[in-house]
């Protein structure tokens, strides 16, 4: 189904690719931030010794390897600035699904960039690796994300009530979904 070659997507502001050593500060830094990790799986202690990890980790990971999440880094055409990363799971329990997630650095954010690059991610997903359907969850207090989601076409699957134990409390994850055909109908792609 994916090619175990590099990640490499481009778009008229970016460049979507694998990660690389280079790009760790710039990771440590947004992935630090408390805005940024509010709503993720790591906290604002996140460290470069958390990055190296991390690199080790996802260097070894195949594009599409089912279970395994895949982190692309977002980087900004003709700066070569690392602006966020995409983060895109084949998941192990349905075929052709998957699961996808978007973090900017705070000064990159409110610019269309994450609206890009998962435009450019869902192509690619839908496109060449002929997913049938793509989901993303986001905390229900998390609304940036949702207005995100929903701009790009993603339909409300669930409200899961006090579903969730994060950080301390009970949160509400919504999930959000839009299949191929949806996709390939708001585009107008072949």
């Amino acid at each position: 189904m994916f090619s175990p070659s590099a990640v490499e997507i481009q778009t008229d502001r970016l460049l979507l690719r694998r990660f690389c050593n280079a790009d760790l500060d710039a990771f440590v830094a947004y992935r630090s931030e408390e805005s940024v990790a509010r709503f993720q799986s790591w906290d604002q202690s996140y460290s470069k010794a958390d990055a190296e990890r991390f690199l080790a980790e996802d260097s070894n990971v195949a594009p599409g390897q089912p279970g395994q999440w895949l982190q692309i880094a977002i980087e900004e055409l003709g700066t070569g600035n690392l602006c966020g990363d995409c983060a895109l799971r084949v998941t192990t329990e349905q075929p052709r699904t998957a699961e996808l997630g978007v973090t900017l650095a705070p000064h990159y954010q409110n610019q269309g960039i994450a609206s890009e690059a998962l435009m450019a991610t869902l192509d690619w997903l839908f496109g060449e690796h002929d997913m049938h359907r793509v989901y993303a969850q986001t905390d229900d207090r998390n609304k940036s994300a949702q207005r995100l989601l929903e701009r790009l076409g993603f339909r409300l699957e669930a409200n899961l009530i006090e579903a969730d134990w994060f950080e301390g409390e009970w949160t509400t994850p919504r999930i959000y979904a839009v299949l191929k055909k949806e996709w390939l109908e708001l585009r107008k792609l072949p």
